[in-house]
């Protein structure tokens, strides 16, 4: 059953709620039996305890005025008006008494016939039943009182003797009976606030209790909840490093059903989906580069057949003397070879940023430019690629007896390169079952064409002009023909690379020199200076192929000079 974060922190206040709301409702109760016992220590034993004191002093001041009357009747007996004074004074005192005994009476009675009172009854009963005894000895003590003083008036001694022995004896049962009774209403006022007393500390007690209880409560719910929220976002929050790392094996498990479970389902489900497309990544490239890959993955839109016109070096390379080779070989020995040569030859592109469309037999097809390296250093990555091949051409040859197996009658192995910048198509070209992203245009044409021709002019490493212009500021070049390939019309210069600045060789840089004086001279059909220029490159450099090739080509043009209008330009008829 699915319980939300906000359902659990709803449940535990309403807990808290309640646990707060008994203390409050035990409080009030509490207070209410505390207000009801103050009420009726207020209305009922504090008048009682007073009206019965009164009564008690009443019963004294009668008696007083008994003894008064008494001793005027036989002393005065002549003096009326003062017997009937005392007499109406004891008189009065006597009704004041049972006045003020008949009022604790009905205040007790009440109190009893109240079933909502916390009073002891069976206490309040008995004192009720003695103040009853009480007054029943009160109206005793008054029937001798009326007997003594018909005997005084009789003048019979011995009755007179016999009744004020009664009285004296009843006066000392009245007073003890009424200090009795005032002592057991005293007694029922302490208890009552003894009662008070003890239920205000009570509902201290039980309130402090349950207030206490709540907050322990809601502290435990509250650290529950906070450790089955927090731990689970640690383990996201770790998790979530983890996968931060690389590590797309990576589970987060799910402990609950709230929306942290759901969070983190969700956390397993986008780990899945990150480790399925690394899986497509990888195994795409191995055939794609895996920036291609990873650009189709992740924006989709990006496989729409559309294209865009931009300037772009296309790089071909091709090994030379594989034919050779691979002659006697068994097919897996040729792949494995060729296999090798192209991871070494891949890496130098991919180093330097290159994206490698396409590995045509022992060749490799690459390109450069926006979005995947800065426009302006397009043609320096791709010489720096080309120059990286070529010192990587040292570790394959080494390699090759043990790829092949043989130990001797291995050829030599070489490579050309041929680069060119220009305006190309670049985008998805295909059809809607398969497409590729790759490069279309002239300068694609261009490049494959000048690759091919480094075999005409025995060089490695030929570029076009606008390539040799982009990456002159690092790159050393010299000039090599004006050249027109196979379905071109106009010719186009053609440079070859000889290496990175402050690295050439002087014998290389003045062959270059004596280079560039022949070709000025073979342009301006100034034949035996252009032989003697090429005759001195070779000198610097003998093994110089273009040297070889256009001092060749003179030596022909001499026999048979080239029309009017010609300006240099020579026509590449191989591919």
């Amino acid at each position: 059953m699915k319980i939300s974060v906000g359902v659990k922190i709803f449940g535990v206040v309403v807990v808290l709620m309640i646990l707060v709301g008994a203390a409050a409702w035990y409080n009030a109760n509490k207070l209410q039996d505390v207000q009801t016992l103050l009420q009726d220590v207020h209305d009922t034993y504090t008048p009682a305890y007073q009206a019965l004191a009164r009564a008690n002093l009443r019963s004294v001041e009668e008696g007083l005025y008994a003894r008064r009357l008494l001793i005027a009747r036989l002393q005065a007996p002549d003096d009326k008006a003062a017997i009937q004074r005392l007499e109406l004074a004891a008189s009065g005192k006597s009704r004041d008494a049972d006045a003020e005994l008949a009022t604790v009476r009905r205040i007790i009675g009440r109190e009893i016939s109240d079933s909502s009172s916390l009073e002891d009854k069976p206490e309040l009963a008995r004192l009720d039943t003695r103040l009853e005894f009480l007054q029943s000895r009160h109206r005793e003590y008054e029937a001798v009182l009326t007997a003594l003083e018909a005997a005084i008036e009789k003048g019979d001694a011995a009755e007179q003797q016999r009744q004020l022995e009664q009285l004296d004896r009843l006066r000392d049962v009245i007073n003890s009976e009424t200090e009795v009774a005032r002592e057991e209403m005293g007694g029922l006022l302490d208890s009552a606030f003894h009662m008070v007393e003890h239920g205000q500390s009570l509902s201290t007690r039980i309130g402090s209790a349950l207030l206490a209880l709540a907050l322990a409560l809601g502290a435990l719910t509250a650290a529950v909840i906070t450790v089955n929220l927090v731990r689970p976002l640690r383990r996201l929050l770790h998790g979530t490093t983890l996968v931060q790392q690389g590590a797309l094996d990576t589970e987060v498990p799910v402990t609950s059903r709230d929306e942290v479970g759901e969070l983190t389902a969700g956390f397993n489900a986008m780990v899945r989906e990150l480790r399925a497309k690394a899986r497509i990544r990888e195994t795409f490239g191995r055939y794609l580069d895996p920036r291609i890959v990873e650009g189709l993955i992740d924006q989709p839109d990006r496989l729409a057949g559309t294209g865009d016109r931009r300037e772009m070096t296309v790089f071909f390379c091709d090994m030379q003397g594989f034919t050779n080779l691979s002659e006697g070989m068994t097919p897996a020995g040729m792949v494995r070879i060729v296999n090798r040569y192209l991871a070494l030859m891949s890496e130098p592109v991919r180093r330097n940023h290159g994206i490698i469309d396409k590995y045509i037999g022992d060749g490799i097809m690459a390109f450069w430019g926006p979005p995947f390296s800065p426009a302006a250093d397009q043609a320096r990555l791709a010489c720096a690629a080309g120059l990286e091949q070529f010192a990587a051409l040292h570790s394959f040859r080494a390699e090759l007896p043990d790829l092949t197996g043989f130990r001797r009658g291995i050829p030599h192995i070489d490579m050309r390169i041929g680069v060119a910048t220009g305006e190309v198509i670049v985008g998805n070209i295909g059809s809607d079952v398969s497409m590729s992203y790759t490069v279309m245009g002239d300068a694609v044409n261009f490049a494959s064409r000048v690759e091919g021709a480094n075999k005409a002019y025995g060089t490695r490493f030929l570029v076009n002009a606008r390539t040799a212009e982009m990456a002159s500021d690092s790159m050393a070049f010299r000039e090599v023909d004006r050249l027109v390939v196979e379905g071109k019309q106009d010719p186009e210069l053609v440079f070859e690379v000889l290496g990175r600045k402050g690295e050439i060789s002087p014998s290389v840089e003045a062959m270059a020199d004596r280079f560039g004086e022949g070709l000025a001279a073979y342009r301006a059909r100034n034949w035996r200076s252009a032989v003697a220029a090429f005759d001195s490159a070779l000198e610097a450099v003998p093994e110089d192929g273009p040297s070889r090739v256009f001092r060749a080509r003179v030596q022909r043009l001499e026999i048979d000079p080239p029309p009017p209008d010609w300006k240099g330009e020579w026509t590449l008829h191989e591919k």
